[in-house]
């Protein structure tokens, strides 16, 4: 099997970004347009605190399913050279507002993450904030990613944790207790019919994750677990309440290198 552009899930989620990005957007615009603060996840894990990126001054730099931009261009306030992916042109539409309000201004492409329209060896750095890693199947965009990587390059990408996708349940609800809702062996794609948020998403147990990255030449450097503070906020108030998110991670950010 190859990854198709034409494929049901690419095709669905593309539809419900181009369908609902400019609410997504207006949303949670407070959260996302902070120039002067580069953050993780949904409860805005400082970067500066989590050290994921590290000194990023002067590297190629891909963000893969970028959206509006927002978090690639605070990365490139800090000196890399960033490219922008995402497959939606409504969420790309939105990045040339950000482009003229910071000045901040780069490459941007249409395009499917399972089928990366890059040379090999073309990057110094993928990274994504959810992204297309939520949304695309890993066993396509991992290899991709691999391939587009120069050696020593690093890919660093935040996403939810098996622990969060046990607590939703088969439907995408909002973990509300303790109790485990799905089988951890079970995982590997959802469908969410809300009627404002219709996706399919992926998922994979940390063993499947590791002998992924191992098999495609990526060394797995660091697992952070994000935690948020006491009195975090968030705009996404559907993913996890505070509670439970300082309860158990619902969020972590994979660190692997290509070997």
């Amino acid at each position: 099997m190859t990854a198709s552009e034409t494929s049901e899930h690419v095709r669905k989620n593309r539809e419900h970004w181009e369908r609902e990005s400019d609410q997504y957007q207006e949303r949670n615009r407070a959260q996302l347009n902070r120039w002067d603060f580069l953050g993780w996840g949904v409860y805005d894990a400082p970067e500066d605190e989590v050290g994921a990126l590290g000194d990023v001054g002067g590297l190629r730099a891909l963000e893969l399913g970028c959206g509006a931009c927002q978090f690639g261009i605070k990365v490139a306030m800090r000196g890399a050279a960033v490219t922008g992916l995402d497959f939606s042109i409504t969420q790309l539409g939105h990045a040339f507002e950000h482009f003229e309000e910071t000045g901040i201004q780069f490459p941007i492409v249409q395009a499917n993450g399972e089928r990366l329209p890059f040379r090999d060896d073309a990057f110094d750095l993928v990274f994504c904030d959810h992204g297309v890693m939520g949304f695309a199947d890993p066993f396509f965009t991992v290899p991709e990613v691999a391939r587009v990587l120069r050696r020593g390059g690093r890919f660093v990408f935040n996403g939810t944790t098996p622990w969060i996708w046990v607590a939703w349940g088969d439907e995408g609800d909002p973990p509300a207790s303790r109790e485990m809702r799905r089988d951890y062996f079970d995982m590997g794609s959802m469908d969410v019919d809300d009627p404002s948020w219709q996706t399919t998403e992926f998922q994979l147990t940390y063993g499947d994750w590791i002998r992924l990255f191992r098999a495609n030449g990526l060394m797995v450097e660091d697992l952070i677990e994000l935690r948020p503070n006491e009195d975090a906020t968030t705009t996404y108030d559907d993913y996890a309440p505070l509670e439970w998110a300082r309860a158990f991670p619902a969020e972590h950010i994979w660190k692997v290198r290509k070997e």
